[in-house]
Formats: C-alpha cells, sequence, structure tokens
C-alpha cells in the first residue's frame, strides 16, 4: 500500500469506501458518509494557496533596478514640474468660460477626480507586478495585463489597448510640447517688442527650434532634475510676480460672471483636465523612485504634489479672472500691463522655465516611440545610438511644426486636455481597476467598484466628445 503526502492511500485504495466514511480517519475535517475530494482536487487547492503565497510574498518594489533612481523631492520636483506649467497660466480665461463660482468647485471636484484615478493606477500596477512577479509595468503594459484577466468581453481587447493608450499619450505628451512651443514664442515676441521690430510669432518658434533639439537630446530623468530645480524656481519667482499685478490694486466682481455659459463649459473642462493632469508623466516618475512606497503614502508625492497643484490652480483661475475679467488672454502673461519692465521680465523668465520642462513632457513621447516600437527592431545595429538621436529630434520638428500650423494657444490645450486626458486621465484608469480586481471581489464589492468607476468613465467618455467638439468648433471658427 503507497501513500501519498496527505495521508490518503493512493489510487488503488481509495476505491474502499470504509476508509472514506470512518471518522477515525477523517483527518481532513470532510463529514462521515461522504465521498472525500480526489488527490488531484487536493493537490490543485493546495498549488493555488502556495501561488498565493508567492504572490504575496513577491515585493515589486525590492526588485526595481534603475540606473539613475530618484529620491522623493526629486519626483515631486518633476510631479509639479510636469504640472505647473502653460496649464495655470491658462486657467482665468477657463474661469472666464465657467464663471468663478463654477469654476472654483469644478476645479477642485475635478482635481480630486484626478488624484484618486492616479491612485487606482499606481495600485493596479501594483498589485498586478505582485501577481506577474515583475518589478514594474508602463501604463500600457499595466491595461493588457489588467483587460486580460478582466470581464470575457473585454479580453479580446488586451492586446489593442496597448496600442490604444499608446496613441492617446503620444498625442497628448507632442501636444503638450506644441502647447509649449506656442507660449514660450509668442511671450518671447511680447517681451521683445519694444527693442525689436515685429516679427511673426512662428519666427520665434524657428529660433528656439534649435535648442529644443539639443535639450531633448538629454537621455535621462536623473539629469533632468537639475533642469526642473531650476524652473520651478523661475517658476515661482514669476508667480510672485504674477500675483503682484492681480492685487496690486483691490479686485472688483462688477461684471465677472459667477457662472459662464453653458456651451462655453466643455473649454474650461478641456484647459483644467490639461493643466491639472500629469497622468502621462506619473507612470514613469514612481517606476524610477528609489523609494517608490513614498508616492502613495498619506503625505506622500502624489497627496502633496496633487493637493498643491489644485490649490494653486484654483486660486490663479479665481483671482485671475477677477482681475482682469473677459479680457483675459490665452495666458495670463499675455494681459499683463504697467509696469512693462516688470511684465517682460516675467515673460521672459516663464519662457525659460518652460524650455527647461519640454524636455520632460517630451520624455514619456520618446520613450513610447523608441523603446516601444523601434529600439526592438535596432538592438543588433551598430548606429543604434545614432537613431535614438534621430527620433528624438524627429518628434520635437513634428511638435514645432505642428505649432507653427495652429499657433492659438488656449485653443491648443483645451483641445488636448480633453481629446486625450478624459480618456488617459479618468476612464482608462477606472477601467483597469475594474479589471484588476474583477476576479478577487466578492459580489458587493464588485457592485460598488462597477457604480463608482462607471461614472468615471461616462463623465471622461462626455468631456472627450463635447470637450473635443467645442474645441475644434472654436479652431475652424478661428481660421476659417
Amino acid at each position: 500500500m503507497s501513500h501519498d503526502n496527505y495521508g490518503f492511500t493512493s489510487s488503488t485504495d481509495a476505491l474502499d469506501d470504509k476508509r472514506w466514511t470512518s471518522p477515525k480517519n477523517n483527518k481532513n475535517g470532510y463529514d462521515p458518509g461522504q465521498r472525500k475530494p480526489s488527490i488531484y482536487v487536493l493537490e490543485l487547492e493546495e498549488k493555488k494557496k502556495s501561488v498565493q503565497a508567492n504572490e504575496e510574498d513577491y515585493n515589486p518594489y525590492e526588485h526595481r533596478v534603475v540606473a539613475h533612481p530618484t529620491t522623493s523631492m526629486e519626483t515631486l520636483l518633476h510631479l509639479l514640474k510636469g504640472s505647473l506649467g502653460t496649464g495655470i497660466l491658462a486657467m482665468p480665461r477657463a474661469f472666464h468660460h465657467s464663471g468663478y463660482g463654477v469654476g472654483l468647485v469644478a476645479t477642485i471636484i475635478i482635481g480630486l477626480f484626478c488624484t484618486y484615478c492616479i491612485r487606482i493606477l499606481v495600485s493596479s500596477e501594483y498589485e498586478l507586478c505582485k501577481r506577474k512577479k515583475v518589478p514594474s509595468l508602463t501604463y500600457p503594459a499595466t491595461a493588457e495585463a489588467a483587460l486580460a484577466e478582466g470581464p470575457m468581453p473585454l479580453r479580446r481587447l488586451a492586446k489593442s489597448s496597448v496600442h490604444i493608450i499608446n496613441l492617446f499619450l503620444m498625442v497628448y505628451q507632442l501636444g503638450t510640447c506644441c502647447v509649449y512651443t506656442v507660449f514660450i514664442a509668442t511671450n518671447l515676441q511680447l517681451a521683445l517688442k519694444s527693442y525689436i521690430s515685429d516679427i511673426d510669432v512662428r519666427l520665434y518658434m524657428l529660433a528656439i527650434l534649435l535648442p529644443l533639439i539639443l535639450v531633448n537630446w538629454i537621455r535621462s530623468l536623473k539629469l533632468l532634475a537639475p533642469l526642473s530645480t531650476i524652473a520651478n524656481f523661475i517658476t515661482l519667482a514669476s508667480f510672485g510676480i504674477i500675483l503682484y499685478y492681480i492685487f496690486r490694486e483691490p479686485l472688483s466682481f462688477e461684471d465677472r460672471e459667477v457662472i459662464g455659459k453653458v456651451e462655453n463649459f466643455p473649454l474650461y473642462f478641456g484647459t483644467v483636465l490639461f493643466a491639472l493632469e500629469a497622468i502621462g508623466v506619473i507612470m514613469p516618475l514612481e517606476n524610477e523612485m528609489k523609494k517608490p512606497k513614498a508616492f502613495v503614502r498619506t503625505f506622500g508625492v502624489l497627496n502633496i504634489g496633487m493637493g498643491t497643484i489644485v490649490l494653486l490652480y484654483a486660486a490663479i483661475g479665481f483671482f485671475g479672472y477677477i482681475r482682469y475679467g473677459s479680457a483675459i488672454e490665452g495666458s495670463i502673461t499675455f494681459s499683463l500691463d504697467e509696469p512693462v519692465i516688470l511684465a517682460r521680465s516675467v515673460q521672459i523668465l516663464l519662457a525659460i522655465a518652460i524650455f527647461f520642462t519640454h524636455p520632460i513632457q517630451c520624455y514619456v513621447a520618446i520613450d513610447i516611440v523608441w523603446n516601444e516600437y523601434l529600439s526592438p527592431h535596432l538592438e543588433k545595429n551598430s548606429h543604434r545610438l545614432l537613431w535614438e538621436y534621430v527620433v528624438r529630434t524627429s518628434l520635437v520638428l513634428l511638435t514645432f511644426l505642428l505649432a507653427v500650423a495652429i499657433p492659438q494657444l488656449d485653443l491648443f490645450i483645451s483641445l488636448f486636455g480633453a481629446l486625450c486626458l478624459s480618456g488617459l486621465g479618468l476612464a482608462f484608469p477606472a477601467i483597469i481597476q475594474i479589471c484588476t480586481f474583477w476576479t478577487v471581489c466578492d459580489n458587493t464589492e464588485k457592485y460598488i467598484m462597477l457604480a463608482k468607476n462607471m461614472s468615471l468613465i461616462l463623465f471622461g467618455l462626455l468631456g472627450l466628445i463635447v470637450g473635443t467638439y467645442t474645441s475644434l468648433r472654436d479652431i475652424i471658427k478661428t481660421f476659417s
């Protein structure tokens, strides 16, 4: 007679019903009189428990190998700089579209939505990394892994989800770089118009093209950290001067609308999403941290960074609109008047700050094009590094050409915010969380998760469709 590891007899003796039904031999808690499950079933259950234990033991953070890991402070600076760009300067114009009452409340609500969606995206990535025993996942890889384990109708979309999210990320990041190019050139034009004869803004874009190409040749986020620090200090100093312009005289609420026109609200929505949402740089930043656990702590990088960003955006949008009213332009720096010298200095300083931010925004687009699609096909190519620089240069040239074609800052911001970030920042993270935890939630948890996340998905889709339509309508109207 042979025995297996569970203390049961082998298959030849397993047919003896007396052994199965005897209370004496009932060592595993099965009721007497009932036939015990087969050894195969028991082995499967033990293997399942073993796999679950291994998943719990595996910590993705301990297995990450990063060439140039960033500290929590460096990551926070990157996050702030990735968000505190041209978007915050467009907030007064956004409040003009929404009205200051609606804009103030809606900015805080949208900021909470964005922060929540970033959090569920990062937590879903961590859960999937544990299951697959990999140190980290990109945004597209997280989506693919999640959909592969989600509801059956969504599993067939797992492979294509990678390319869909890569496309959205590409369009968003390159759109941001287009906005930056327009912003830098326009501010330089305004700052230098008193000293240089009136020159078309497109010539200023041409003048900054070579410096933009060179700064985008920097290949490491670690090496970009000093540039990010410089840009942050310049931005903070510039904001101090902008606040001086806003508060130097008593504010008046006369002719300032509490509630804006309904048809213009999508323009506000697109601008705020573009301004607040840093979803494109979130996962690269978190994946390259020295201590990634600090990212999602209660007082970690995410909450401190997003809390600071939301408060600054709401304040600049509210007070900027109250100061300038309907005369506010696409960027508040375009509306600064007397004293002229101080206004010109702010425009030049912010042009420099945004110049240093450009490579951080372009980092994700370069990473997608090069690492995801081109680099695997050039591994044996002796000129591989040269081709990488060609890709970096080509992407900067592409953003330059788009900026030259449509040099309208506020319409650009609203379009790319609504088109890309409604999906990337709201809908896709909600879908990813549903799929990630679909098989591990009980029915009650599943219904709550579905209700919560379906609301986010519908909200994101509505913003995408209506916001994109409104922005394109205004672009066509402007150039027709």
